[in-house]
């Protein structure tokens, strides 16, 4: 039954990440070709709930996605499994989960 569920997290976490990858790269490439510069970027996005709100989903989908796909990987080649493999994979989860929150609140919050 877990394994069910951590599938079914996995393939609902992509399809979350989905858009945001291309919307992410849609903007990267508005950025880049309208020569704005840092300065002007982060004028943009700072203090800005919708930017905060689609970066935030986005390190929360792949913070998911990432630590079931890593779960499956460090199993495959390991053999880890049982509570090791499960503090893994959280432990992997809250890392990426924190890099990234502290990323999005860098480039949103004032």
């Amino acid at each position: 039954m877990l394994n069910l569920r951590l599938y079914m997290a996995q393939r609902l976490s992509a399809m979350v990440m989905a858009p945001l990858v291309l919307g992410h790269i849609a903007v990267m490439i508005y950025a880049i070709q309208g020569g704005l510069s840092t300065a002007e970027i982060l004028g943009r996005t700072q203090g800005s709930i919708l930017w905060f709100l689609f970066y935030g989903s986005f390190v929360l989908a792949v913070s998911i996605h990432a630590a079931i796909g890593l779960r499956v990987i460090v199993h495959e080649t390991t053999g880890l499994r049982g509570g090791w493999l499960e503090i893994f994979t959280w432990g992997t989860g809250i890392v990426l989960l924190l890099m990234g929150a502290r990323a999005v609140m860098a480039v949103t919050m004032l």
